[in-house]
């Protein structure tokens, strides 16, 4: 089994940690796995990319990818360059940080009908907890959730190491950030973010309840 990753974003909004978060995440669960930017440095505003790849096996593989199992997208506004959907095929998935709806979405992808599209409004989630739009560890726990290429607990373990110069208060605000997400995409759960507005609320019964 090899899944391979892309990442799209911008600069300061964390592609390149994210990328490592995954690879590390998979690789406390036993995976083989790599992580690399497609640019040495992040620059802020720009547009960049980075890749992961998980296997059973050993991998030798070094070139970028561009035929990923799995797109992510933490910036929607790069979804105007069409660019970044390349190497999209039959049943993969691609997850995009949005307020919108999939369906609305789905005018970016008309070319690829048969691709799974799952969004998440990632930075009112993380304008809501952190008062930041703190968008790569809340995207992580939707990640986790949708694909299950890692366990919940390897990627809280994952958080505790690469940031383990960061405060215990702040490396746990990422772990919630990243619980948050992934209960979302928990049909158990019924965690939902409201879009636009800065707060979180449960689903009960049909009825919102809205978090204190």
């Amino acid at each position: 089994m090899l899944k391979e990753i892309r990442i799209h974003g911008r600069g300061g909004q964390g592609v390149v940690s994210m990328a490592k978060l995954i690879a590390l995440s998979a690789y406390f669960d036993g995976k083989k796995v790599q992580a690399f930017p497609s640019f040495g440095v992040e620059r802020r505003g720009a547009p960049i990319e980075s890749y992961v790849r998980i296997s059973n096996k050993d991998i030798f593989r070094r070139d970028h990818i561009v035929n990923p199992d799995y797109l992510i997208v933490l910036d929607e506004t790069l979804l105007k360059n069409k660019n970044i959907l390349n190497g999209l095929d039959k049943g993969d998935v691609v997850l995009i940080n949005s307020n919108k709806g999939d369906d609305v979405l789905k005018k970016y992808l008309t070319i690829y009908p048969d691709v799974e599209i799952r969004s998440f409004d990632a930075t009112s989630l993380g304008l809501s907890l952190l008062g930041k739009p703190i968008i790569n560890t809340a995207m992580l726990g939707a990640f986790c959730e949708i694909t299950n290429l890692f366990s919940f607990r390897s990627l809280k373990k994952a958080i505790a190491e690469v940031f383990s110069d960061k405060s215990g208060k702040l490396i746990n605000a990422n772990v919630e950030l990243a619980q948050k997400s992934f209960d979302h995409f928990d049909p158990h759960k019924q965690f939902v973010v409201i879009p636009g507005e800065q707060h979180l609320a449960i689903v009960d019964e049909g009825k919102m309840i809205r978090d204190s």
